[in-house]
């Protein structure tokens, strides 16, 4: 018996894993991970000696034995080791869903959309790198009949790495933009990275789901079985977007779906749940209920009344493609009396300089009257003296603070690192 297998027969005593020595289930397996402030080998020899874990497999030299503690090279690669055995043990079938833009939100979707049929299990949240897959795929059971795998990347190799390890049936790229170019290097290496799914799927899997409009995925994907969905009329499952004030309308068959999704870039996102959940024989009725019923959370495009302002609340991450389109559905939707909150965009590299000038020309362009731009980058490059510029949060919570922002359509927009959801109270 190799050590994966030795892993996984303590695993399967009750299908759990942790990560965190504090929050261990009855039986399950603890992985002692490395991170950037701490060491869970610190804690393998208490956590054997409490007695709840199944096993403990660590990776240092130094840690007592204990019949409970099982020592390995590469306690990640374990993990990870374990994760793709035990994928492959179950029935289940993988999508992976990956992208520059709406991964989280797509996944969200398409998972809100099987489940109307289906048992499924999908990505918790933004659990989508080296360690979340694994542990994503590690809740899958018996019974699951879908997994939604959402991946995610900032440097060359990635994707592939994570479709190795899921070895997935299906895949879908939402789109491809520039993001991590810090990373990355160039838009190409975006390019090559995200498709590594495409060229996994085509060795190894049955085929992909592509954005018909979308000609830069369409293209990239012509050499592989695939199935399109999207706003072309040569679309598999086509579907057409409706009206944005500020709810996305979703033209499909002869029915409006009346989404609680913010912002026109949200269509392509529910047009692949839509073309997905046909192609796996959800019923039309149940795929347009899941699609309405849907609510936006963790500051995704959310709509918040405070009743001082109407806000869009899209914080969660930012980067020039998601930017721009943003930017431009806001200035199509919000009246004169407006407020644009935006942070920097990290890890551009050297185009960080070139995307926020370009961002800045663009509220030029749509003749923003108003605008607080945060971060170093926005306040270096910023030359315009219509708009306030502050170094970062704390100094625009300081001015908002002093200057009450009242009456106001705002957009808040900006990467996780500028923390602007520190000053949602004060809007």
């Amino acid at each position: 018996m190799n050590t994966t297998e030795k892993i996984y027969q303590a695993f399967t005593k009750a299908y759990k894993v942790s990560t965190d020595s504090r929050k261990i289930e009855k039986d399950a397996v603890f992985f002692a991970l490395k991170g950037e402030n701490f060491d869970g080998n610190d804690f393998a020899l208490p956590v054997a000696e409490a007695g709840i874990a199944s096993l403990v497999v660590c990776d240092r030299d130094d840690i007592p034995q204990h019949e409970r503690i099982l020592k390995v090279d590469n306690t990640l690669t374990a993990l990870q080791d374990l994760a793709r055995h035990h994928r492959k043990q179950m029935k289940a079938k993988v999508l992976s869903i990956t992208g520059t833009n709406g991964k989280t939100t797509t996944k969200e979707l398409v998972s809100a959309v099987l489940s109307q049929k289906y048992n499924i299990i999908n990505t918790q949240g933004n659990f989508n790198n080296h360690i979340g897959v694994p542990l994503t795929l590690l809740t899958i059971k018996p019974k699951t009949e879908i997994a939604v795998v959402e991946m995610g990347a900032n440097h060359p190799g990635e994707i592939d790495t994570l479709a190795h390890i899921a070895c997935p049936d299906f895949g879908l790229i939402t789109n491809i933009g520039k993001a991590h170019l810090e990373g990355f290097s160039s838009f190409e290496g975006v390019v090559n990275t995200k498709t590594e799914l495409y060229r996994y799927i085509k060795q190894n899997g049955e085929f992909v789901f592509v954005n018909r409009g979308n000609e830069l995925l369409w293209g990239l994907s012509s050499e592989q079985k695939r199935v399109s969905y999207g706003c072309h009329c040569g679309a598999d499952y086509p579907v057409a977007p409706g009206e944005c004030k500020p709810y996305l309308n979703v033209k499909w068959k002869k029915r409006l779906i009346e989404t609680r999704l913010v912002g026109e870039y949200n269509f392509e996102n529910a047009a692949a749940a839509i073309g997905v959940g046909q192609y796996f024989g959800v019923d039309d009725d149940k795929i347009q209920a899941a699609l309405e019923a849907y609510q936006p959370t963790n500051s995704r495009s959310q709509v918040i009344e405070s009743g001082k302002n109407h806000i869009i609340m899209d914080a969660y991450n930012a980067n020039p493609t998601s930017m721009q389109a943003s930017v431009r559905n806001f200035r199509k939707i919000c009246g004169e009396n407006h407020l644009l909150i935006l942070g920097d965009m990290r890890e551009l590299g050297q185009e960080s300089e070139n995307e926020h000038k370009a961002i800045l020309k663009l509220l030029e362009e749509l003749d923003y009257k108003a605008a607080y731009l945060v971060g170093p980058n926005f306040c270096a490059y910023s030359g315009c003296k219509r708009w306030w510029t502050f170094p970062n949060v704390d100094d625009l919570f300081q001015y908002l603070e002093a200057h009450p922002v009242e009456g106001k359509d705002i957009l808040v927009k900006g990467s996780r690192g500028i923390k602007l959801e520190k000053v949602l109270p004060l809007l």
